[in-house]
């Protein structure tokens, strides 16, 4: 009797799951054939399909461009935030008391301040220095944004890392540095993989940030993509979207084989 009406709740609360999928995947979905029209405007059904948008997109000018200095701001500022994120959560972990807590809050205040104040508090601290509408300035904030998302994954990854082996290591004569380098290192290293892959991400897809610090050389690709709303609406910010789309998925794709890949590591023999 019971199997008999649990069947019927299992199989409603699959039917909900689905169709909230399906309201999330929707709209998504419908930009893709958008991007592959030949018309020139976003209608459906589609006049024809065609690949001139990603011709366009891909062929050089201002979309390109933005492109280039997408990848390069968070590449540097990846980088970045991975040596400063690591070096964080080193220090937290070594650390167990109060301030360290509030150092902790500190470091990860970046992911719950909403991204609006952090871009204003940007502008007032860059404008003095003459680095808004730089490079430099952009990846500075940038920076800041993505710290955060290196510290979440490799502290917890210490956390993980079972003690022993490093103190193995010591009583084998091995030095703090040849401990870290052999021993801490390799335990930590998928995670400070998942988190770059995390900070790239917050970094590529920013727009509010480079909206106030970026200058006319620094336009991102969010950045291009938010005027191009604002000015014409054409299916080349579908051909933008769908490459966007892609691009996040294969990082997500790449995050969560990081993180089952940390989990393994994590766990004992």
């Amino acid at each position: 009797m019971a199997q008999r009406f649990k069947f019927p709740w299992r199989r409603l609360y699959w039917m909900l799951c689905a169709g909230v999928l399906v309201f999330l995947l929707a709209p998504i979905a419908a930009i893709i054939p958008l991007s592959f029209s030949s018309g020139s405007f976003l209608t459906y059904p589609l006049p024809g399909l065609s690949m001139r948008w990603y011709e366009e997109v891909l062929g050089g000018g201002k979309w390109l461009s933005a492109l280039g200095n997408s990848l390069y701001v968070g590449a540097i500022a990846t980088a970045i935030s991975v040596l400063l994120g690591t070096l964080a959560s080193l220090g937290l972990m070594r650390t167990q008391s109060w301030w360290s807590q509030a150092l902790k809050l500190v470091a990860l205040s970046p992911m719950i301040v909403p991204v609006i104040l952090i871009a204003v508090a940007s502008y007032f601290f860059l404008a003095p220095l003459s680095l808004t509408g730089s490079y430099t300035g952009l990846i500075i904030a940038h920076t800041v944004i993505a710290v955060p998302f290196v510290v979440v994954p490799v502290l917890t990854a210490l956390e993980l890392l079972d003690p022993n082996l490093a103190r193995a290591a010591a009583a084998c004569g091995a030095t703090p540095a040849t401990t870290f380098l052999r021993v801490t290192l390799p335990g930590i290293m998928p995670a400070m993989a998942s988190g770059a892959l995390f900070a790239f991400a917050a970094s590529f897809d920013d727009v509010v940030i480079a909206l106030l610090i970026a200058g006319p050389d620094q336009r991102t690709l969010p950045r291009e993509m938010f005027s191009g709303l604002r000015d014409s609406m054409t299916p080349a910010l579908t051909a933008v979207a769908t490459i966007m789309i892609v691009f996040s998925t294969t990082l997500f794709l790449l995050m969560q084989a990081l993180q089952r890949r940390s989990r393994r590591l994590a766990k004992p023999p």
